[in-house]
């Protein structure tokens, strides 16, 4: 989906994420693996962009992402580079850390210098990609090196107060989801709000680790304040995987069963409010119990329960239930009054 990248609402500025890097860096990758749902080794036939694509995302906020060429200049006088920075709230520069990256650094720290003088609030945001092809010696090495030479060059431009956050990064994993994850949480304003409700229900639940997906793109909006540990984190992305699959089976064997007249047809008005919620729930062998309710705007609650701190299993996922149902309610609030705060702004 391609359109002008300055056609923008201005309300949504905040939300905007810009992708910039060399060419050939993976940039069309990590957007077609990580917006897209395509599996990373149908990238390998994509062609380099060519011109600028902007896309948007409708979630807990509504995000924006575009991509520029790496082989285009935006510093000439054609394009209105001043208007383009002033319009994103997360500069995600791409290297190759398979490739030689001093070119890449030294086009980082002048995008930097230009951008953080046009917006001081930007996020800059760099992802030390394909790191996939690397010994785990080598990744360490490389991003050691790339932090101190930047750190280097925007200390020579006297930006030595920028703060530049550091991602090692890959398709083939979910090191990609997770890079994501943190940079789309730094756009939400509510995030301390959100991460504050997620801890009022860690800590009544007995609940190891919870995390706020947003179904479709397998990125968490928030999480509680403990540390995320990678492997929770994909054990959950691939529990919300298998649950839509599963829904999605059931779904068609209703259809198929309703085309035969066996199904129970709902006179109902099919609206939101009367469809029925997803839901799931897996016992571990390890003990712990995976737990799934649906939200709001494509969200999902994916919590990590340790079920040999209850007496009854049953009756605390009945507590579970009426605690996440209390925090669906009050997600819904904030996102309605910032709704009215947004349509408020002139």
């Amino acid at each position: 989906m391609e359109d002008n990248i300055y056609t923008r609402n201005p309300r949504n500025t905040n939300a905007t994420i810009l992708l910039m890097g060399l060419r050939r860096g993976g940039k069309l990758s990590i957007c077609k693996v990580v917006f897209h749902n395509m599996q990373p080794l149908d990238t390998l036939y994509l062609e380099s962009t060519s011109k600028p694509q902007s896309e948007q995302f409708s979630s807990l906020i509504d995000l924006s992402v575009m991509e520029l060429p790496g082989q285009l200049n935006y510093f000439e006088p054609n394009y209105d580079s001043e208007r383009l920075f002033s319009l994103v709230g997360a500069l995600v520069y791409v290297i190759d850390s398979q490739d030689e990256y001093l070119n890449a650094l030294t086009n980082l720290s002048m995008i930097i210098e230009y951008a953080y003088k046009v917006n001081p609030k930007i996020n800059i945001e760099v992802l030390i990609h394909k790191i996939d092809g690397l010994s785990e010696d080598y990744r360490i090495d490389a991003q050691r090196d790339i932090m101190q030479r930047t750190g280097d060059e925007l200390l020579d431009l006297g930006l030595e107060g920028v703060q530049v956050s550091f991602y090692l990064t890959s398709i083939f994993d979910h090191s990609i989801y997770e890079a994501f994850s943190r940079i789309v949480q730094k756009l939400i304003p509510e995030l301390s709000s959100l991460e504050n409700m997620l801890d009022n229900v860690v800590s009544h639940l007995n609940i190891d680790k919870v995390f706020l997906f947003d179904v479709n793109l397998k990125i968490y909006v928030a999480t509680d304040s403990l540390p995320v540990d990678i492997q929770t984190y994909e054990v959950c992305a691939e529990f919300i995987d298998m649950t839509i699959d599963l829904d999605d089976l059931y779904l068609e064997s209703d259809k198929h069963r309703q085309l035969n007249g066996e199904a129970h047809v709902n006179t109902n008005n099919d609206d939101e409010s009367n469809q029925s919620e997803l839901k799931s729930i897996s016992h571990l062998s390890n003990g712990f119990v995976l737990y799934l309710r649906q939200m709001i705007r494509g969200l999902a609650l994916v919590a990590l329960i340790r079920s040999d701190e209850v007496e009854s299993m049953d009756k605390s996922l009945r507590i579970v239930d009426y605690n996440v149902s209390l925090f669906k309610k009050a997600l819904m609030r904030m996102w309605e009054n910032s709704r009215l705060i947004k349509d408020s702004e002139p």
